[in-house]
């Protein structure tokens, strides 16, 4: 919808434009911006997540060394070609540790679609939507199971956020299974977060994280999810590792200062 105040339309939704010496009508700006604002208002991505764009992802540097770390490095890069070379027929898994930025780039790479190429997004937290749905159950509530899913199910990117992988029920198994594989056979693009679990020494790989904890073993944690699950997914998504310390612990903790009265 344009503008009713715009210089360039004044309203109308279109602007003179000259091409070649002939002058034309072309859509104003406006309802770019116009629809941009309504798609991120309908995304649902939270507050505390608003700021998040691919510029501001931090590549932290190893303190002893001065060298960024690769594996932070590469996802990042990854988010942008996805961004550029969108539409794709694939979409992002982004596992690693707590506190390495996966959340942070699978919100930057919904608002750049948002944005740049005003594709329909929509942000869930998977333990959210599964409270949801719960919720509807209750006689007393508006919303059914399908109104909550049906958004899921349909949305051009979605972008299921912690997804779980430890101990889930058979429920959330079967829950999961069914926007998985609604999304897999309508070929839906879906970007995934999940925090893997820690596992023992992995042959091949370094032991552990700068922090000491041992790296997390990806397989376990997918296994977690039932072996058809995991092999829908490894086919859905490109598999993107992060490996890093905690940036809530080593970043933010150090910037929480008491203003000195």
């Amino acid at each position: 919808m344009p503008k009713k105040d715009c210089p360039q339309c004044e309203g109308t939704g279109w602007k003179p434009v000259e091409v070649e010496g002939v002058r034309r009508m072309a859509p104003c700006d406006c309802q770019n911006l116009e629809r941009s604002a309504l798609l991120l208002k309908q995304a649902r991505i939270p507050p505390r997540y608003e700021h998040c764009e691919l510029a501001n992802f931090d590549v932290r540097k190893n303190l002893a060394t001065g060298q960024e770390n690769p594996s932070l490095t590469m996802a990042k890069i990854c988010a942008q070609r996805f961004v550029e070379e969108y539409p794709a027929d694939f979409g992002l898994l982004f596992a690693g540790p707590t506190g390495v930025g996966k959340t942070h780039l699978g919100v930057a790479i919904l608002r750049e679609l948002m944005l740049r190429k005003g594709v329909e997004c929509l942000f869930y937290d998977f333990h959210d939507l599964l409270k949801t749905i719960r919720d509807s159950y209750n006689p007393g509530t508006q919303s059914t199971e399908l109104g909550v899913l049906q958004p899921v199910l349909d949305a051009e990117v979605l972008l299921l956020d912690e997804l779980a992988s430890a101990n889930p029920s058979d429920w959330v198994k079967e829950t999961l299974h069914h926007i998985i594989n609604w999304r897999y056979n309508y070929k839906k693009v879906t970007l995934i977060t999940t925090t893997l679990i820690s596992g023992d020494k992995l042959p091949g790989r370094a032991g552990h994280l700068p922090s000491g904890a041992p790296v997390p073993d990806l397989d376990y944690s997918l296994n977690q999810l039932g072996v058809t699950l995991r092999s829908r997914l490894y086919e859905m998504c490109k598999l993107v590792e992060l490996h890093s310390d905690d940036y809530r612990k080593a970043i933010k903790q150090a910037g929480y200062k008491f203003h000195v009265e």
